[in-house]
């Protein structure tokens, strides 16, 4: 009788026979490249993904969580990352010796996303799933924004809803504090509803194929700050909060461990460091229309510099050193891209009631150093000098600073000197150079964003209060914490850097009858009138 082919047999003497070769239907493979699957399925099914997966019920919206670095919860790899969509953490690959396809098997999660590629896929069994229902996580971890989309976003006033049931305004939400980088959250905060720089993140072709040297950490700086931007002002996000940890590692790594998360630093001088790197990430160079940052910050200003006369020399030695080089006036132009000024000191003693006077200052006094009269001393380690100052083109956003800390060799104080300003109107014709105003048409200026610093200057903090160019309303972030806020408040704080917005609507002759005392003009400065 015939045996059938492929079974064991015995041989006459009792010994049993060999089996025969026969070719396995399915033969796991190895995933190399992770695009093959784990199983050689059927031509059909590898041509054709999965559309009906039965795990989709699985997936958890609350758990996931796209803002924390791209990086293997085991191995720590970056390469080939995966989410898992039931509880949200990474494991690296998708083959058969991989740590998802090991987490598919222990906990029996099935749906995991690539988050390099925004691809779906089933674990263990290692097909494509497409379904339109997740459309909104492709959309959270990778926001986009069409040019017509970024048009409409000054014009909103609808508030968006997150997954959570929160409430919230695109571009106004919290940044989490992860330890000690509220310093940072603040700048963040500050320059994301600048409109220009805002807009140019917000597309990332715009600056996805710019390429730097091999090796430069400056080149990962523009693309966390964009995807920063982008998720900042995502309205379909599923918390109404962000955490700015991906761009803190990169400012970490960029400033070579000067600023750091655990670590408080000074506003200003992030602020400095980040708006300087962002240049030279975006290939900027000395001219103005290189980068967005110089388009948007960059102003220009006339220095008049002359040394100082030793004290001790006679009228006649005077004269005769004027005459000389080293003690002419010199002039030159310089850029800027914020402007500093300084507080006045504070007293030193207390009033008739032993109480502690808070001085203050107007914002008018401290614009006359730019006024091309006034003059200030500056001293160096041998030479003391008078200098002038005198703008000669106003930028479109106005970075200003106050110097609020003084640092000495052995400790660092703070001016506790209360700035008086309006939060629109402020008008910088005065402090054009004579051959600048003719060229100037618009010389006003309406208050944006206004970072301030509590506490002691060790250890203080900061928040940031800003309008919503929608609604006209002002809000104060800090960390988290998101409240609406009158513009009467804003005045009150110790403010250490504001953002000015120059108005290009009305002339200052055609502004000259606006109250400085009142909110910003929402008409004036583009936006729409709040309501109620």
């Amino acid at each position: 009788m015939g045996r059938k082919r492929g079974h064991a047999s015995e041989k006459e003497d009792g010994s049993p026979a060999k089996r025969e070769k026969v070719e396995e239907p399915e033969t796991e493979v190895k995933d190399e490249d992770d695009d093959k699957p784990v199983w050689s399925l059927k031509k059909a099914q590898e041509e054709q993904p999965s559309r009906q997966c039965p795990f989709l019920g699985t997936i958890d919206r609350g758990v996931l969580d796209f803002d924390f670095e791209k990086l293997c919860s085991v191995s720590l790899s970056h390469i080939n990352v995966y989410a898992c969509m039931v509880c949200g953490k990474y494991f690296q690959g998708r083959g058969t010796s991989t740590h998802a396809y090991t987490h598919a098997l222990d906990v029996d999660h099935r749906v995991f996303l690539n988050l390099s590629t925004l691809k779906f896929y089933c674990l263990p069994e290692n097909y494509e799933i497409i379904d339109p229902s997740l459309e909104d996580i492709q959309y959270v971890l990778k926001p986009s924004y069409l040019q017509d989309h970024i048009k409409q976003i000054d014009k909103n006033i609808k508030m968006s809803l997150a997954f959570d049931n929160t409430k919230y305004h695109p571009g106004i939400v919290g940044l989490n504090n992860i330890k000690a980088n509220d310093y940072a959250n603040v700048v963040f905060h500050a320059l994301s509803i600048v409109q220009p720089l805002r807009n140019y993140f917000l597309r990332e072709e715009n600056y996805i194929s710019i390429q730097r040297p091999p090796g430069d950490k400056m080149n990962l700086l523009p693309k966390r700050f964009g995807e920063l931007i982008r998720k900042l002002w995502n309205p379909r996000a599923f918390k109404a909060h962000v955490s700015p940890h991906e761009m803190l590692q990169a400012a970490v790594l960029s400033s070579d461990k000067k600023f750091q998360i655990i670590k408080q630093s000074d506003a200003n001088e992030f602020l400095t460091f980040l708006l300087n790197s962002l240049h030279i990430g975006l290939n900027g160079t000395s001219k103005t229309s290189s980068s967005i940052i110089y388009k948007t910050f960059r102003g220009r200003m006339r220095v008049f510099t002359r040394k100082v006369l030793p004290v001790d020399a006679s009228d006649e030695a005077r004269r005769t050193l004027l005459e000389t080089e080293e003690f002419r006036e010199k002039t030159e132009e310089t850029p800027f891209l914020k402007l500093t000024m300084e507080l006045p000191p504070p007293p030193l003693y207390r009033d008739e009631k032993l109480q502690n006077i808070i001085p203050q200052v107007p914002l008018s006094t401290l614009l006359n150093k730019f006024n091309g009269v006034t003059e200030k001393e500056f001293k160096t380690y041998n030479a003391n000098f008078i200098k002038r100052f005198e703008l000669i083109r106003l930028p479109e956003y106005l970075i200003v600073a106050y110097t609020r800390f003084e640092k000495n060799r052995f400790f660092v104080e703070k001016n506790p000197t209360i700035v008086n300003f309006p939060i629109s109107n402020v008008d910088l014709y005065d402090c054009l150079a004579e051959d600048a105003k003719s060229i100037h048409k618009f010389t006003t200026y309406d208050l944006i964003s206004n970072i301030v610093h509590d506490g002691q200057p060790e250890g203080g903090s900061y928040r940031v209060q800003m309008v919503h160019n929608g609604t006209g309303k002002w809000f104060e972030l800090e960390d988290l914490h998101v409240k609406e806020i009158l513009p009467q408040m804003i005045t009150l704080a110790e403010s250490y850097i504001q953002i000015w917005k120059l108005n290009r609507t009305k002339t200052r002759a055609e502004r000259a009858g606006e109250s400085d005392d009142l909110p910003m003009d929402a008409q004036a400065a583009g936006m729409a009138a709040p309501k109620g």
